[in-house]
């Protein structure tokens, strides 16, 4: 099996499903759901609480890694080698992602939480609102990156090699720059448990990931195919359930001040629309495609939201604000990408006008 073939098959998924399209439907039965359990059944929601391991909560991080690993297998790092070829692009992109995106957060974080809002939020949470925020910003986008790539006619090898090289940076710059983003914002950094998380979340899942992919890639591209097709939903499935798990212990925060998630929610679209703009009129400046300024622009706007889960439950617990933050991303994530999808396709015709003058 050549090398050039693999990466192909990676960065070509099926279009959205209908489950996919309306997974913010979903997220919102969720919410319900898990609140209205955890009123009714407290109990039981607080054994699964106590169920953990060196401040990892041991239910949630097996339904992370059903999360995060399915969407990993998409990944090729053998890619990294096509980087060279749209060296602009991937330049617009690692700008993005890690000199502006996790340092404008922390800015819209400060601005909103700790001024703009602070009057109209719960007192006491304004430092773990920014810290979920920050762990949201510093976690560019995965798997989805592949799906929005493709709405938009996104080069499959670049949108593939970006989302390989950032998954390598992310290893290794995850947890300096969210410990110095926390700390910056005058929040205690728990160091043990942060590196803890990159490895659980990050390191693990990615070696796991790549034995599998390997495996599976043996019997061919199209056994490949099918089995990405059955192990997919998993994700999804296991997002749900953890989902249910967070509200049956947000439930209460969330009665007593339904507002917050509308706040919450502020600071996250601006992010989307600034860095999917910003890396859009980068790539249109320096001549990119827009086959690759559309990828490049997406991967900057969406969020590993699986991860910064995660890892806000293992930093801060299941009933903080930082977990609910988290949360609210995954609430708007989808329509917020999708109206960028709209816009990046509409906007073609300007895009390219740009680079014939």
């Amino acid at each position: 099996m050549n090398t050039t073939t693999l990466p192909a098959i990676a960065a070509v998924p099926a279009p959205m499903s209908a489950f996919e399209r309306s997974l913010t439907v979903w997220v919102f039965l969720c919410i319900v759901i898990g609140i209205a359990l955890g009123q009714m059944l407290p109990g039981p929601f607080q054994a699964i609480g106590r169920m953990e391991i060196a401040k990892v909560n041991l239910p949630v991080g097996l339904l992370i890694w059903v999360m995060i690993i399915p969407m990993l297998l998409k990944v090729d790092f053998a890619s990294l080698s096509q980087v060279r070829q749209h060296w602009r692009g991937i330049g617009v992109t690692l700008f993005v992602n890690w000199a502006v995106k996790p340092f404008s957060m922390a800015l819209l974080g400060w601005i909103f939480i700790r001024h703009v809002f602070a009057p109209y939020l719960p007192a006491g949470q304004a430092d773990s609102y920014i810290a979920g925020l920050i762990l949201l910003a510093a976690a560019p986008c995965t798997a989805m990156v592949f799906v929005w790539s493709r709405l938009t006619g996104g080069h499959p090898l670049f949108t593939l090699s970006q989302v390989a090289l950032n998954d390598t940076i992310m290893v290794f710059a995850f947890a300096p720059i969210v410990a110095l983003l926390l700390g910056l914002s005058s929040i205690i950094v728990p160091w043990d448990t942060l590196i803890t998380s990159v490895l659980l979340y990050i390191v693990t899942p990615v070696l796991v990931a790549q034995r599998w992919r390997s495996a599976l890639l043996k019997p061919g591209p199209p056994a490949f195919d099918a089995a990405l097709a059955k192990i997919g939903p998993w994700s999804i499935a296991a997002l749900l359930a953890t989902l249910v798990l967070l509200f049956a212990f947000q439930g209460k925060a969330i009665l007593d001040q339904p507002l917050v998630i509308a706040m919450l929610a502020v600071p996250i679209l601006i992010q989307v629309f600034f860095n999917s703009g910003l890396a859009y009129w980068l790539n249109r400046r320096l001549g990119e495609s827009h086959s690759v300024a559309c990828p490049s622009a997406l991967i900057g706007a969406s969020n590993f939201f699986e991860l910064a889960v995660a890892a806000a439950i293992s930093l801060f617990g299941f009933e903080s604000g930082a977990a609910l933050a988290t949360v609210v991303d995954v609430l708007i994530e989808v329509p917020a990408m999708l109206l960028v999808v709209k816009l990046v396709n509409e906007s073609k015709g300007w895009y390219e006008a740009g680079l014939k003058s």
